[in-house]
């Protein structure tokens, strides 16, 4: 890697040293979220500050990773082996580890925007250092608060003759930040300092991504240094969240686009639409148990489909998440795009394809978009989009071929017009993306198919600015070509019968996690005449041992307000809200709602005068219950559809067991009396079936030490017994 101005050093204290020499004691440091922080670097300013209280640290920030830790004995010996295997030589960040202990000292403030979900629920300090904001306005929020320094983690370029770095999976926030750094150090010369940090495990990503490396003013690079990236790993997909992918994979056109959230209901969807592309026919089997068309086929049928997706989607997400690798190897993420409007409205009204005739360029001609006697701009467009094949020149209104042949570019003259067609075109548009995506997250496995793509492929996955992906604004035109049949999927928590959407809170102020980009997604959704957004939750949620509804009659907490409502998925089917009156929502929801609450929810809603006393749920909706669910999907699954994994995992067939186990205890736990009779029955099991044994070594509690281990280890078989049937 080459690089004039900037400074490439192996020594993060030199950086910090530069960085204190440039902008003063007062840090604010702007780093990515997620995988995109340069973490040996933030950890060197941050230990400087521990040490320096005339140091004022501000850290902006969101997603902050940390290795997964237990609490209790069972939890540490569940985690610690798992954690070294799959996470590796992650650094943890050490601001996060003191601030989860809540011992960051007083000259040292975080604040982020977005918490992994429930992680600070009771962290004062860092509910009060919250910031909501919508993602397009994150870059907005950090000028304001002064950023001055920004650490990111790059990946170097793949010759070491090239002056360019990749962003890699963030540049989300950077690319805006850059530019805006910059142009406030002119306007009013405030300084700033950009570090990056390599680290080549990081895939090399093209696109916007792609930037020039003197846009840095320092750069670690200690080989020593290059870690394992953070890999978020597989979770279980249960049945009812397979139910809730599988209604919106029917609510997906064809030739449209794609926005997907992350989670499990993230992955049964994108399993859902494979099954549906890979398999239709047991596909359309499973739609007809389930009755879609009896119960859903108006909202299929205006809305999406059933079939094969032929021309198949584009993804436009913030988060790229490894479902769109899963999507583009099934062969349904590949709608080509291209940043043209004259080339993109010509593939939207079929009038092109991506192959390239000589139509193409009679069309651009007709168009306007080049002129009949081309320029050497126009000359270039045509070689950018591959219109014009490589290694032709342009000298002095001629095209020299690199045969020798010169070729007036001049399209008046049918002579010259033939002679242009027949020896310089190329053979497919170039420039195009299947995904634009602002950051990107996930196992460790999509880390390493994203690097294991050819150039020409992983160029298809474009990275840019969040702005350029969560709202239209400032690019409106393309972003509606683009986005044609647009689907934003994304997950609440609760929905009120009146439409409020409940995401990213509680009604007592504490965030769970943040708005992100869900809003922006929803907003758009409702500007695009032939968009749509997809707001899925499952029905009912566990508190303790009780069960109850997440569709509520009121809540003192929104995320996406009523008047942006449009369809809600749950596991017992779909809603259409877009344009409904209130009593309607109310019908809509109830329908798909768990039925041990629709009667109690009806009756809320008769007591406000929302809903008239004559009505009755559909007898097809009253059948709404968790059983019915497993009874019908029991078939399948032994069939191989639907399974806990379906795009693999990093945990053991042992650790899965433990772990099923493990979830279930902390679920009893909740309850002080189901707490007091497992503990009671624990203490009075003498012999551990033999079945047993691989589960407990597993755990270090074959041969258990002591009182508190042969208590943990009797927890544990008295579980295995029972979720598992072991011993």
């Amino acid at each position: 890697m080459k690089c004039k101005s900037c400074v490439i050093t192996q020594d993060e204290n030199k950086i910090v040293d530069e960085v204190i020499a440039r902008v003063g004691t007062t840090i604010n440091l702007a780093t990515p979220l997620a995988i995109g922080k340069a973490n040996h670097v933030i950890n060197a300013i941050y230990r400087r500050a521990r040490q320096d209280a005339s140091i004022h640290l501000n850290i902006m920030t969101a997603l902050t990773l940390e290795r997964p830790k237990g609490k209790s004995l069972l939890e540490k010996r569940f985690l610690e082996p798992f954690t070294e295997r799959v996470f590796g030589d992650y650094p943890d960040l050490d601001y996060e580890l003191d601030r989860v202990n809540q011992q960051l000292p007083a000259n040292v403030r975080v604040v982020e925007f977005y918490f992994p979900p429930g992680k600070f629920l009771d962290n004062p300090q860092e509910q009060q250092n919250y910031i909501s904001s919508n993602y397009t306005h994150v870059v907005r929020d950090l000028m304001d608060r002064g950023a001055n320094v920004i650490a990111q983690l790059i990946s170097p370029a793949e010759t070491a003759d090239s002056s360019t770095i990749s962003l890699g999976g963030n540049p989300d926030v950077a690319l805006d930040l850059i530019s805006m750094m910059q142009q406030r150090e002119q306007q009013d010369g405030v300084p700033f300092v950009i570090v990056g940090q390599i680290n080549p495990n990081l895939p090399y990503m093209y696109g916007d991504a792609e930037i020039d490396a003197d846009n840095f003013h320092y750069i670690l690079d200690e080989p020593s240094y290059y870690y394992r990236l953070f890999g978020t790993p597989k979770m279980s997909i249960p049945e009812r969240e397979h139910m809730v992918g599988l209604y919106l994979s029917a609510l997906i056109r064809d030739e449209g686009e794609l926005q997907i959230g992350i989670g499990a209901m993230g992955d049964a969807f994108i399993n859902a639409l494979i099954f549906r592309q890979k398999d239709n026919d047991n596909y359309q089997q499973v739609l007809q148990a389930f009755e879609l068309e009896e119960k859903f086929g108006d909202i299929v049928r205006k809305t999406g489909g059933t079939g094969v997706l032929e021309k198949g989607l584009f993804g436009a997400s913030e988060m790229v998440t490894d479902g769109f690798l899963h999507l583009y190897e099934a062969g349904i993420m590949k709608r080509l795009v291209y940043d043209d409007l004259p080339i993109q409205r010509l593939l939207n009204e079929g009038l092109i394809g991506n192959e390239v005739t000589p139509a193409t360029l009679e069309l651009l001609l007709q168009r306007k978009a080049v002129h009949m006697y081309l320029s050497s701009e126009d000359f270039d467009y045509l070689v950018r989009f591959g219109i014009f094949r490589e290694g032709l020149e342009y000298d002095n209104g001629d095209i020299v071929t690199p045969e020798g042949q010169r070729i007036r570019a001049d399209f008046t003259r049918e002579e010259n017009r033939q002679q242009i067609l027949e020896n310089c075109l190329g053979d497919q548009l170039r420039g195009g993306a299947v995904v634009h995506g602002g950051f990107f997250m996930g196992p460790q496995d999509f880390y390493t198919g994203l690097r294991a793509l050819p150039e020409n492929e992983r160029r298809l996955f474009n990275m840019r600015s969040v702005r350029r992906i969560n709202h239209l604004y400032g690019h409106e035109e393309i972003d509606r070509l683009q986005r044609k049949n647009a689907r934003f999927i994304n997950t609440c928590m609760k929905i009120t019968l009146s439409g409020n959407v409940v995401s990213d809170g509680f009604e007592d102020g504490r965030v769970v996690s943040g708005v992100g980009g869900q809003y922006n997604f929803v907003a758009m959704a409702q500007e695009l005449p032939d968009g749509r957004s997809l707001m899925n939750l499952r029905a009912t949620r566990e508190e303790g041992t009780k069960t109850v509804s997440n569709i509520i009659w009121n809540y003192g907490h929104t995320t996406i307000p009523r008047h942006l409502r449009d369809i809600v998925v749950t596991e017992y089917g779909i809603a259409d809200l877009r344009g409904k009156t209130d009593s309607e929502i109310i019908e809509e929801l109830l329908k798909v709602a768990d039925s041990r609450f629709q009667a109690q929810l009806m009756q809320q809603a008769r007591k406000a005068g929302k809903l008239r006393a004559d009505f009755e749920i559909p007898a097809e909706f009253r059948n709404n219950y968790p059983e019915v669910i497993s009874q019908k999907m029991a078939r399948f699954r032994q069939q191989g559809f639907f399974t806990p994994f379906p795009f693999g995992t990093d945990f053991t067939e042992q650790e899965q067991v433990v772990g099923k186990a493990l979830k279930s205890l902390k679920r009893k736990s909740r309850s002080r009396w189901l707490m007091f009779r497992i503990l009671i029955r624990a203490l009075f099991t003498f012999t551990i079936p033999k079945e047993q044994k691989p589960y407990l070594e597993r755990m270090g509690l074959w041969q258990a030490r002591g009182l508190e281990e042969k208590l943990f280890r009797n927890l544990l078989a008295n579980e295995l017994r029972a979720t598992a049937k072991i011993g």
